[in-house]
């Protein structure tokens, strides 16, 4: 009886001695992963830095013309943050980039847009340029507002258009039955409703989440999307980098 006691009880002690062991590394081991994730932003805060006052050379030479349309994604409670969007366009407008959509899903951007272009010279909207026929390398910024209602809306649309085409060209129910609708002939109603806008080659999301938030799904089938972090804490630093690093990466388009 003693010795089987005895042996329960080191059984006892060896147990919680293994369970001690291993909540120890797991401490250890999440205290390394936090460290080399604060090490990086330390690292990341600091490049941003020497960017913004032009101590890094490779940051000075960006390939622009690379980047033709750019999507701005912004979380609607900090979509409210006018002056801070004014400030990113501005940024963006002394790089060079032409043509931008900003987006946020309940549309608060698209109720600032007078006091965004009155506040950005010369400034005009991506559809008066487009509908006026004025070249996509002209001087002034275009700026593109949508929502996620423009998305619902369009799809809608869109399938309307097929339906109404469809119905029209006095096919059999039997043919009717078989009939599957493509991307190419959904891409050419949405053209015809008017939401068939640019795909931007770039996106970058500004706000808590890591998506893109309800953006138009046909328009960015090769689009990159990068998160900024709170629209609060950008800075000029950031953005350079992530336009950089778009610039510098090979793209290559499936068939």
């Amino acid at each position: 009886m003693d010795f089987s006691n005895e042996s329960r009880v080191l059984h006892r002690c060896s147990a919680q001695i293994g369970n001690l062991l291993l909540l120890s590394l797991w401490h250890l081991v999440h205290s390394i992963i936090r460290i080399c994730n604060f090490t990086l932003d330390i690292a990341n805060v600091l490049e941003s830095y020497l960017i913004s006052l032009g101590l890094l050379g490779r940051y000075k030479s960006l390939h622009i013309a690379k980047l033709r349309y750019l999507a701005i994604v912004i979380e609607s409670e900090e979509a409210y943050q006018t002056s801070k969007i004014i400030e990113l366009l501005q940024w963006l407008e002394a790089v060079g980039v032409k043509h931008v959509c900003l987006y946020d899903k309940e549309g608060i951007l698209k109720k600032s847009k007078d006091f965004i272009l009155e506040n950005l010279d010369g400034a005009i909207l991506f559809q008066d340029a487009h509908e006026n026929n004025v070249l996509l390398d002209q001087q002034h910024m275009t700026l593109e507002f949508v929502s996620f209602s423009d998305g619902k809306e369009a799809v809608a649309k869109a399938a309307n258009v097929l339906f109404m085409k469809y119905s029209k060209s006095g096919v059999t129910d039997q043919n009717q039955k078989e009939k599957i609708f493509t991307e190419s002939q959904m891409s050419e109603a949405l053209k015809t409703v008017g939401s068939g806008g640019p795909e931007p080659d770039l996106i970058l999301v500004y706000g808590p989440a890591r998506c893109h938030l309800g953006f138009p799904a046909w328009r960015i089938k090769y689009t990159e999307i990068v998160h900024m972090g709170p629209l609060k804490s950008m800075n000029y630093g950031s953005l350079i980098k992530a336009i950089y690093k778009f610039t510098m990466v090979r793209q290559n388009y499936g068939k």
